[in-house]
Parts: C-alpha cells; structure tokens; sequence
C-alpha cells in the first residue's frame, strides 16, 4: 500500500511538473505582436512637401476610432456578446461556469463562454480549427492582449475586426452597408441590430433575414436594459423603431484612395525597383515619400473629370482613353498622373505608364530634327518638299500641299511629312536610331526603316516614356531617370529603401546649343504651327502634335492622338484614343483639336502656382517674317513679271491683228 501511496504521488508529481511545463510552454509562446502588425495603420503615400496625400490598404475592415464609435454602440455589443467585460481579465470563468450549466441543462451548445477578448485573439491571430491546442493559445493570448491593451483598446480592435455579415468586416463598413451612415450616425436601434448579427452573421444577415435579425435585435436591447444600458421607457422606444435597409455608396474597393493612378504607379515602382512585396506594401503600414504635387494632380484629375475635355469618337457605347503624366525635367520627379478615364481598377491597366502606341509625329524631334542639328543642319536649312518616294515607301503631307522646298523651322511647326523623311534619309537613319536610344525610347529591329520617321513603331511608347524624352529640352540636354519614391519608411519610422541610396540615372543626350535651336523651332509649333491650342497664356509652351492614322482600308480616321509640350520647369505629355481600334472605333479629329486642348486644360491649372520662365533662346518669329517678306518679294516678281508678260503678248496680239488689217485685199 505504502509503494502504491508513492507511486500515485510520484505519478500526481509528474502530471503536475508536465501540465506546469505545458502551461509555461503555451504561456511563453503567447505572442501579440502580429495583433499589433495586423492592426498597422494603412500604407500611406506622402507628397513632395512630406504631407500624407493617400492611403492604400488590403485590409479586409477599415478603422474607425473609439471616440467615434456610439456608447450605445459599445453596450450593445457589450450587452449580447460579453456583459463582464469591464470586469475579467481576458477569461471569464464565470462566464464558462454559467455556459457548461446552461448547455449541461439543455444537452447541447446553447451558450459559449468566449470572452470579446478571446473572440478578438481568436479572427486577428489563430487558426479557425477548433483544438485544445487553439483553446490553450487562446486562453494565453487573451491574457496578454490585457496585460498589453486598456479595454477601450480591445473593443475598438474587436469592433474594426469582427465580421457583420454581406461583406461587412468591422462596424465602418457595417454602417454604411446596411444603413449608409458613418457609424456616429448609428441610433440605438440599429446598433442593436447589428450587435446582434455578430453571432450568427450569415444566418441573421438583415438583408437575407429580416425577421431573425429583428428578434435577435430585440434581444440585444432586452439585454442592454438587463445590464442598466436603458431604461424600460428607452429599451420599449428602441423596439418600435422601424429598420430601414439602405445600401451605401460608399461601399467600394477598400484598395482605392485618393490620386489611384498615381497610387497605383508608386506600389508598381517600390515593387520593381526597391524589391517590395505587394502585398507587404498593401497590409504592414508602410510610409511611402513621394515626387506628388497635389495640386498638380487635382489639376490633372479635375480635367479628367470633365468629359467635354476630351475628343469624340466614333463609338458612344465606349470611352475615348487617355493617359497623361507631369514630369519635373530638373529632377525626373513625376508631380502628377492619370492613366484612364471612367472607373479605376486597382492596379489595372494605366495608360501613362503602360500603354504602347505609335507617337506618330511627336517622335520627329526625337528620332529626326535633333540629330540632323548635330549633323550642323540650321534651323532656316532648306528641305526638300516635293512628291517623291523611297523605294516602295511614298509618304505624302496631310494637307496634300508641296512647295518644293521649305525650311527646317516650318517643316517642324507644320509637322510637314515628306521633308522629314527626306531629311532622315539624308543624314542616315543609324543617326535617328542612336538618337532614340539617348532619349530613352525602346525600339525593335523592325522599325529600321524611313517610316519610323513618322512614328511607325511596331511596339509603341507610353506617355511617360515621351515626356522622360521631351524633358532633356526642358533640361539643357540631360534627362533624369523618371521616378515617383524618394525615400520608404516601414510602420516604425526606419527607412527601408531610399532614392538618395538607389541614385538616380543622368543622361547626356545632347548639348545646349543643340537644345536652343531645338526650342526655338518648337516654342514656334506651339506659337504659330500645329499647336496652337496648347498654348497657355503668360507661359513660353514648347512642344509637338502627333497622330496615328487608322491602319483599316477604305476608313480615313485617327487611331492616336499625342501632345508632348513643356516649360522650363514642367513636361506634360497626353494620349488620346481607343484601347482597341477598329471599323467602329476611332477618331474623327487631330492632335491639333484633341490631345493639344487636353494639355492646354491641364498646363493651364497646374502652372497657377509656378512664376513663368523663358527657355531664353531665339525666337522663330523672325525668321517667318523674313521667310514671309521673301515670299512676299517673290510673288510681287511673279506679279510684275505676269503684268509684264501680259501687256507683251497683249501688244503682240495687237500688233498680230493690226499686220493682218493691213495685208488684207480689197476683193474689188
């Protein structure tokens, strides 16, 4: 007896020494640091002077402060789902008492004894399978979210976190998708409600089950006045209010904020150029710092918010596209973004930055003018322009009119085609090639040829691509690397990744002088060529129409629109057309009557805030005026010369008629 009597205290001992080690196991591992991660704030996206501008994030609830949330609010849920909760510490063991009778009574689960402490640890850190091994963790992490959280902390976490039902996470939402109201707006009636759709959300979904949801909610409000949260008179009051279901518009994508485009391109580059996970950036409270100018791009955005802005198609059944950016041409700093029109996808297709279309003749600065001025090519260089054809290849002037030969300036500003192509040809199209390439601009071997003179490309730029191009005008030859982060930071203030350590890429394209005669020729497009509805007044504007023809037989329409233009200080660059052309879909009007009045709307708010600068370089206009008093001296000669040759062979006709008088025989 007395071996037995030691071997069940030996065996007693050992259950205590394991159970006590199990406990300090599970105790020990009782983490609540990713209780912390996941509630982070959202990523935010700051703007150049270091305001916060956006907020991005992938959570599935969206916060809302517990001093916005109603004391109604809080008792209600308090009331139904855990009425001691001011009183335990993370376990309520009067609580697990109470619900072993009652379900021992009943036979069946009728009651749980889950603490909102525990329901909190339970949907933010543990796995849904119901173990002991989950119940332990439970039981431990619950009493460390107390120890490390006041009460008001924990409710507000719970309340951002449980789930109400129809897609609801967190009492923001619930709010709005039941009744279309910020949760101050709650009365006490639908707070019960939807205190009461936290048990069963799917089966007490109002929408679903109005009924079940209106028994539950008087229930709710029983319980409020069981706990001293209402009086008798508020609880009866509470009952005969009238639920009215009112789906929000403000249910959206949880990912859109403000400035979506640009968002959009910001996540884009932290993840390709600083190794950022996406959806790190979208759930762990990153501070992203940005090139953004937020007037710039409420500029920008305002005018695509107005549809009269933009050209009219062919189709009414589909929207006209665009894509614009504003580039800084000191810094490659992009200031503003707006890659679509209509509604925003998130992360979907952004036309300023991912698009590939044909510049058409905006790329003739580029691949053509730039290098024949290196080549020694003046600006007053005289050009053929006349029908003719290169091979198989014979391109023709849009408006059908040839003089034979013209200057280089006027070959620019009216964006004539033949003599482009001629110049190409003559200065050799390695020239135009190696030109691109400074500039930033991809090719492929297929666009070899004379045709690219116009813009033929077989894969196309994006608007950020032309306006990266145009800045090294704006920037005395030098293009800067475009980016949108100048430094990341994660939740705890250290910085992760930062474009002082990256760098920033410089190209020399070209010198100065070059760069001068190129503005002189294309601050005269803009003043008295092609573009002149991008002009904006008080402000030099430099800069090139292009368009793109419908590449279908036997339909004479525009499949792209491009306006690439730029102050000292500023590069925008516009697209306009369809995603996909076709017989149905394309555009009756040119660059000139498009994409350049998009650029004109835009330029014109974003500069309000910048003094105007000069390029400083010659002005092309009197250069026409001497071209003009030339013509003018010409045609006066062919006038004279026409007068002259008119009363010549007026007098030979005289002299004619006269000699045959005098010769004629008298017949008698």
């Amino acid at each position: 007896m007395r071996g037995l009597v030691k071997l069940g205290l030996l065996l007693i001992l050992a259950a205590v020494v394991v159970g006590a080690g199990f406990l300090i196991y599970f105790r020990q591992g009782a983490d609540i640091s990713h209780l912390e991660n996941h509630l982070q704030q959202p990523t935010g996206i700051y703007d150049l002077d270091g305001n916060l501008a956006s907020t991005i994030t992938a959570n599935k609830s969206q916060g809302v402060a517990i001093a916005e949330i109603p004391e109604h609010m809080k008792q209600a849920v308090v009331s139904i789902e855990d009425h001691r909760f001011y009183e335990h510490h993370g376990i309520d063991y009067q609580g697990i008492l109470r619900a072993l009778v009652k379900n021992a009574k009943a036979g069946s689960i009728v009651e749980g004894g889950s603490t909102l402490t525990q329901q909190l640890v339970k949907i933010t850190m543990l796995e849904s399978d119901r173990t002991l091994k989950r119940k332990i963790e439970e039981f431990f992490l619950a009493q460390e979210v107390e120890d490390e959280y006041t009460k008001d902390e924990i409710l507000e976490m719970y309340l951002n976190q449980v789930y109400f039902g129809h897609g609801a996470w967190g009492i923001k939402k619930a709010a709005n998708v039941y009744f279309s109201k910020e949760v101050s707006e709650l009365s006490v009636s639908e707070s019960a409600l939807l205190a009461g759709v936290i048990n069963l959300p799917s089966k007490l979904d109002p929408y679903k089950n109005l009924e079940g949801a209106m028994k539950r909610r008087d229930l709710v409000l029983s319980r409020m006045a069981e706990h001293g949260y209402l009086t008798k008179d508020e609880e009866s009051a509470a009952k005969k209010d009238t639920v009215t279901l009112i789906r929000g518009e403000k249910e959206t994508d949880p990912l859109k904020g403000k400035y979506p485009y640009f968002v959009d391109h910001v996540l884009s580059e932290a993840s390709s150029k600083y190794g950022i996970k996406l959806e790190d950036l979208l759930t762990k409270g990153y501070k992203i710092y940005t090139t953004l100018d937020q007037s710039m791009q409420q500029a920008t955005e305002s005018v695509y918010g107005n549809d009269a802005n933009f050209p009219v198609g062919t189709s009414t059944e589909e929207l006209v596209q665009s894509g614009s950016v504003l580039l800084d041409p000191k810094t490659g700093g992009i200031s503003a973004l707006v890659g679509g029109r209509g509604k925003h996808q998130f992360m979907g297709y952004n036309r300023a930055t991912q698009l590939t279309r044909s510049p058409g003749s905006a790329i003739k600065p580029l691949v053509v003018y730039m290098p024949a001025v290196e080549e020694g090519y003046e600006i007053t260089s005289p050009l053929k322009d006349e029908k003719m054809s290169f091979g198989e290849y014979e391109p023709t002037n849009l408006s059908g009119v040839y003089k034979g030969e013209v200057p280089m300036y006027e070959a620019v500003m009216n964006s004539l085609n033949v003599p482009t192509v001629w110049l190409l040809n003559e200065i050799g199209i390695d020239k135009g090639l190696d030109s691109l390439k400074r500039f930033g601009i991809p090719y492929e071997k297929e666009d070899r040829n004379l045709t690219l003179a116009l813009g033929g490309m077989r894969k196309g730029v994006s608007p950020l691509q032309m306006a990266d191009a145009f800045s090294a005008f704006a920037n005395n030859g030098e293009r800067i690397e475009p980016h949108a982060i100048l430094k990341i930071e994660n939740f705890e203030g250290k910085e992760v990744a930062s474009l002082t350590e990256k760098g920033t890429k410089v190209t020399k394209v070209t010198s100065k002088d070059v760069v001068d005669k190129m503005n002189t020729m294309l601050l005269g497009t803009v003043e008295y060529g092609t573009a002149k509805n991008a002009a904006v007044s008080g402000y030099e504007i430099a800069g090139k129409t292009g368009s793109t023809q419908v590449p279908i037989e036997g339909i004479s329409g525009v499949k792209d629109q491009w306006f690439i233009g730029y102050t000292p200080s500023l590069v925008g660059a516009v697209w306009a057309g369809y995603d996909k052309t076709d017989e149905k879909h394309y555009l009756t009007t040119h660059s000139s009557e498009g994409s350049a009045l998009i650029f004109q709307k835009i330029m014109a708010k974003a500069l309000q805030n910048q003094a105007s600068q000069s390029f400083k370089t010659e002005d092309i206009g009197p250069f026409i005026a001497e071209q003009q008093a030339i013509l003018a001296e010409q045609k006066e000669k062919e006038k004279e010369e026409k007068r002259k040759r008119y009363w010549i062979d007026k007098g030979n006709e005289i002299k004619e008629g006269w000699n045959k008088w005098r010769n004629w025989e008298l017949p008698w």
